[in-house]
């Protein structure tokens, strides 16, 4: 218990201490630019902000960074909108690492088949994909965890990037969706993904569940029900 609190980091906003991975941690650069560390591995004195947009943007309001790292510093207008830029792009890349490792199918089709052999552990959604794949999707997921006996939740959905960030990524094109299999890779991409998600305020999950919704162990936003009509999605990634 006291390594834990040991290792604890306090938020420069709120004066609440938080694990440093549900944090993020700036430090000066040598030309005295203000410079997210979001692996939290660069030399130097640093100030934490709890992974929150909105507190990173109360910190660049108040000034907070400058009292912290007690010198006098650049900061870029636009620091919360960076960060989110570097946690997407870790996401990405943790993905196409997952990728590499033979973890990740790709196509509605055979998304499908992955998910009756309960062999998922996460399944990627691209956010300009429709909601009725996504429809098919959950009750897919939901059948196979029936099949087991209930005693398996299904998988999580990442809802957090579009097509062509998928694509990129996977090297393909058209990626509206994707399963990844259990084990290290899939694990190390859904916890960038939940700190993403963090980030951006986005509380899908809880919101889902309170509703009833079918998405209710989706990480990122769900899509609209009243969403213009998508050309048909299987056809988009097959």
């Amino acid at each position: 218990m006291r390594d834990a609190e040991a290792s604890e980091r306090m938020c420069i906003v709120t004066r609440r201490r938080d694990a440093p991975e549900a944090m993020i941690r700036f430090v000066r650069a040598p030309d005295g630019v203000l410079t997210p560390d979001i692996r939290a591995r660069l030399p130097g004195r640093g100030a934490w902000v709890t992974g929150r947009s909105d507190l990173v943007a109360e910190a660049l309001k108040k000034r907070a960074f400058a009292r912290q790292l007690k010198a006098e510093i650049s900061v870029s207008p636009t620091l919360p909108q960076d960060v989110d830029r570097l946690l997407e792009t870790d996401c990405l890349q943790s993905l196409a690492l997952a990728n590499k490792a033979g973890a990740v199918t790709t196509g509605f089709g055979k998304v499908c088949d992955a998910l009756e052999k309960g062999a998922v552990a996460a399944v990627l959604e691209a956010r300009d994909g429709s909601s009725e794949g996504r429809r098919k999707l959950a009750q897919a997921a939901r059948r196979a965890a029936s099949a087991a006996g209930g005693a398996a939740e299904p998988p999580a959905t990442i809802a957090l990037f579009d097509s062509s960030q998928l694509g990129l990524a996977l090297g393909r094109t058209n990626v509206i969706h994707a399963a990844l299999a259990p084990g290290g890779p899939t694990q190390a991409f859904l916890t960038r993904c939940r700190r993403l998600s963090a980030y951006r305020g986005e509380n899908a999950r809880n919101q889902a569940e309170e509703s009833g919704d079918d998405h209710a162990n989706t990480v990122g936003p769900t899509a609209d029900a009243n969403e213009p009509a998508q050309p048909e999605d299987r056809k988009l990634d097959e």
